[in-house]
């Protein structure tokens, strides 16, 4: 009885241990999954606002634009007529007339350039009610223009000038701003402004109204702070954003950090806090306008969900946790000893079968995996020391690429494998975007970092091999190097860097090597060579290599591995997983290029260094010098835009230029971290067409779709990517 009687004492104790385990295990699992979850919809969120600003800039920049391209199309025959002062009227007139978006047109002269005429600005406009068009002079003591800011301030602006939104009064009678450039006479000396207006009421409907949460708001202020648009009207031209914060008499640091960045044209986000709750404010700038766009989103709002859902969770959890204690009061009150371990070890058995079904459930295992495919054949296994272990190998082709990886997790068991399956997914996630190994290494690096609470780490090696060339680009983290086969054996040469986990801002080195047909590359975890038998010999790298030395398909190899390291060890017990990955590169015709790279700052006066290179390339592969002239209008026609019109006034940026030759053409890829802009949307020009009938701009790229064969674009992480290729 008293035997019984301790065993069920422990019994007792092991099940509430299991059951503090249990629930440990539990809120663990469901902080680590409320925390990548809030991570991920805070991305969506940001996402989301981004987009929605980029939209509305880009809407913005669209009326902009029409506003600036009716001044400047106008500006030759401004000039023409400053001698015929009464031809003046009707161009005000067609700049109204001909351009939907301005409300209103003026040729303003500098004071006292008419010997007989001490001010003249005639100025035509549209009706705010009937949008009938109506004719004014602005030479008047009462609107006085030269002390305007529209005036004064354009005289010296040869780019031309947007104005700070105001209300004209004596002028448009609305909210506007304007846009002016000088009319220079023939001497060069500045006589005149001329102005296009546009009216900004559209702008608190388009921008105001944007919702991209039920109680989301949004903000425009002007360059000087003035708030454009507003929850209401009340502020509109009325209060600066720098009075608004004054009255905030909370987290007022962060809200004068948010004053800097609108009032410098900064984009980004940042939290602020007002009356007790936490927002988000998400802004960008219109940038030759200096206004600054914001939309603010509570807090609360974007979290709400997944908060419900966590709750749900944890009340589930609970329910699992009590229906698991009365399951082990049942079990404690059975007082036979072997019953209760029998089914305790049952139930334990079961669960590291399912763990195991499903850390293997993750890895390809189908092979061969892509069996349409005739450049590339591989295969790979993995053997656990255990139920669960902690190796990993993954592969996946993505844009004519081979992504694959190798690891091995310190530790056994449980954690190995819960640490494997982070490791895997990390892997997928960062590899489904990024292009570069090294890029990739670091990420997970950093991520797994920060959320390493008990010092593990992984051994990894992450490769990257283009199928159309034998490219292959990789980066290792303090694994085993692999084994490249060519004509010889031999280890590839990888710079050993430390393992995952280990060092947060830790620099992982890229390295490359070019792979031909027939080569192949057999990767392997260090269970392999540290194989044991029963005299404690290890299998070796001497071994390893002597079973590689035969010609076989890649699922011929490492049956023939797995047949001699079992051979090897014998009865001895398997001391850690053994995983294994062989790739064999097929493609007999591979790709062949050569790059050129040159980099440029968005300069004009660099063209002629575009021209040099292009020389260069034509001289070298000894292109037939009719590809060069047609080639370099193309190319330099691309690259001026980019120049002009990518960057903002004033900023510094790069144009960086790819050039490959192939067998039967030229390829070229132009990258800059400008504006998002897609030239191949431009609509065709009908060249036929009268010069008044025609719409203005698109003719540079309608020359260089006629001049190369294709034309593609895309933004990729920020950037701008135009890719052109001649057929030669």
């Amino acid at each position: 009885m008293k035997s019984i009687k301790t065993l069920f004492d422990r019994s007792v104790w092991s099940g509430l241990l299991l059951v503090l385990v249990a629930a440990i295990t539990l809120e663990a699992t469901s902080l680590i999954q409320y925390y990548y979850a809030q991570k991920e919809i805070r991305k969506g969120a940001n996402t989301m606002a981004e987009e929605q600003l980029e939209i509305t800039r880009s809407q913005i920049n669209d009326v902009l634009n029409q506003a600036e391209a009716a001044v400047r199309n106008s500006i030759w025959i401004t000039q023409w007529c400053i001698s015929r002062r009464d031809s003046l009227p009707r161009i005000t007139q067609r700049v109204v007339e001909d351009n939907p978006v301005v409300v209103g047109s003026s040729i303003a002269f500098v004071p006292d350039y008419y010997d007989d005429l001490p001010l003249l600005a005639p100025y035509s406009y549209k009706d705010r009610v009937t949008g009938e068009l109506k004719f004014r002079s602005l030479a008047t003591p009462e609107y006085d223009y030269p002390s305007h800011e529209w005036f004064y301030k354009a005289l010296n602006c040869e780019s031309g000038y947007w104005s700070e939104p105001y209300v004209d009064e004596g002028g448009g009678e609305m909210l506007m701003t304007t846009f002016s450039m000088p009319i220079k006479d023939d001497e060069g000396k500045v006589a005149a402004v001329l102005t296009a207006d546009i009216s900004l009421y559209w702008l608190t409907y388009m921008f105001g109204d944007v919702k991209i949460y039920p109680n989301a708001f949004s903000v425009m202020s002007s360059k000087t702070g003035k708030i454009m648009v507003w929850p209401g009207q009340s502020f509109i031209m009325q209060k600066t954003i720098q009075e608004v914060v004054a009255s905030m008499n909370e987290d007022l640091d962060n809200y004068n950090a948010l004053v800097n960045d609108l009032i410098s044209g900064q984009t980004g986000n940042t939290s602020v806090r007002y009356k007790g709750e936490n927002y988000y404010v998400y802004h960008a700038p219109v940038e030759r306008t200096g206004w600054s766009m914001s939309i603010v989103v509570p807090k609360d709002e974007i979290f709400s969900g997944i908060r419900n859902i966590n709750w749900r969770t944890r009340l589930l959890h609970l329910l699992g946790l009590l229906m698991l204690v009365l399951i082990l009061r049942s079990v404690a009150r059975n007082r036979q000893r072997y019953q209760a371990l029998s089914e305790k070890k049952e139930r334990m058995e079961s669960e590291l079968k399912i763990a195991s079904n499903i850390q293997m459930s993750m890895l390809p295992k189908v092979f061969p995996p892509f069996p349409e495919r005739h450049d590339i054949d591989m295969c790979a296994s993995l053997v656990p020391a255990r139920e669960v272990g902690g190796d990993l190998y993954d592969f996946f082709i993505r844009d004519e690429k081979l992504f694959f990886c190798i690891g091995d997790v310190s530790g056994k068991g449980v954690p190995a494998s819960l640490v494997m399956a982070v490791t895997r997914s990390l892997f997928r996630a960062v590899s489904s975007h990024e292009n570069r190994p090294g890029k990739i290494v670091t990420i997970m690096n950093k991520s797994m970092s920060e959320m390493n609470e008990y010092n593990m780490f992984v051994t990894f090696f992450c490769g990257i091999l283009d199928l159309a060339n034998g490219h292959l680009k990789y980066c290792n983290a303090g694994h085993n190097a692999p084994l490249i086969l060519t004509n010889t054996k031999s280890m590839l040469d990888v710079v050993p860097n430390l393992p995952l986990g280990i060092l947060p801002e830790m620099s992982f080195q890229e390295q490359e090597v070019d792979m031909h047909y027939d080569d192949a590359l057999f990767l392997y975890t260090d269970g392999l060579t540290e194989a044991a038998n029963s005299s404690n010999e290890l299998f070796g790298m001497k071994r390893m290599e002597s079973v590689l030395s035969s010609r076989r398909s890649a699922q011929g190899h490492l049956e023939a591995m797995e047949k001699n390291v079992a051979d090897f060890v014998g009865n001895a017990p398997q001391s850690d997983d053994l995983t294994m990955l062989f790739i064999h590169y097929l493609n007999e015709a591979p790709t062949s290029a050569k790059e050129r790279h040159l980099v440029l700052t968005n300069d004009v006066k660099q063209i002629p260094q575009l021209v040099e290179f292009l020389e260069s390339l034509v001289e070298e592969e000894k292109l037939d010098p009719g590809v060069f002239t047609m080639v370099n209008l193309a190319l330099e026609e691309a690259v001026t835009n980019v120049m002009m019109y990518a960057y903002p006034e004033g900023t510094e940026g790069f144009v960086d230029i790819v050039a490959r030759v192939l067998d039967d053409k030229l390829e070229f890829m132009i990258t800059d971290s400008g504006m998002a802009f897609d030239p191949t949307q431009l609509p065709e020009v009908d060249i036929s067409a009268s010069v008044e009938d025609r719409r203005i701009g698109g003719l540079g790229i309608h020359m260089i779709r006629n001049i190369m064969d294709t034309l593609v674009y895309d933004r990729v992480n920020g950037k701008n990517i135009l890719s052109m290729t001649k057929n030669i």
